[in-house]
């Protein structure tokens, strides 16, 4: 039987399905949906479905223009931020890979460009049994600067 996912307040990992190999989060248990900085955002209709072009960068003040994604709209949610202000945010889903850990989750799509982190990972991204240790960090590898090792 595997033990349950630990994970610290900030933690790295990939969304394969957006190509994203490596992105750094806050892990935020207040959260309940994962959101992701997403720039350059451009709506478009794929064999009658609507779609999401945007870019993303996998490290805060990065200089680089970052990754370009596409993925299937599957919502549209109105959110409120910490700071009270109300958004309606498209929706797209992604595997989420964080250390073994692996599942589907929702994610948001925001500007947060005048954040520390690209990504917040909300609760319902992470199995119920998992333990978030707020005064710890990278507890699934790699540190501040780089991500872990790949296998």
């Amino acid at each position: 039987m595997n033990s349950p996912l630990r994970v610290g307040w900030r933690e790295w990992l990939t969304l394969p399905d957006l190509s994203l190999s490596w992105i750094k989060v806050k892990v935020d248990t207040g959260a309940k949906t994962s959101a992701l900085h997403a720039g350059d955002i451009h709506f478009f209709e794929k064999n009658g479905v609507d779609w999401v072009r945007f870019r993303v960068c996998a490290v805060a003040g990065s200089a680089d223009i970052g990754s370009l994604c596409e993925a299937r709209i599957i919502d549209f949610r109105e959110v409120t931020d910490s700071g009270g202000k109300t958004e309606r945010r498209a929706v797209v889903r992604s595997t989420v890979h964080i250390g073994e850990y692996r599942a589907p989750i929702d994610i948001t799509l925001t500007d947060r460009s005048t954040l520390q982190f690209p990504m917040l990972l909300g609760r319902t991204a992470l199995p119920r049994d998992a333990s978030v240790l707020p005064r710890r960090s990278f507890l699934q590898g790699g540190d501040r600067y780089r991500p872990p090792e790949t296998p």
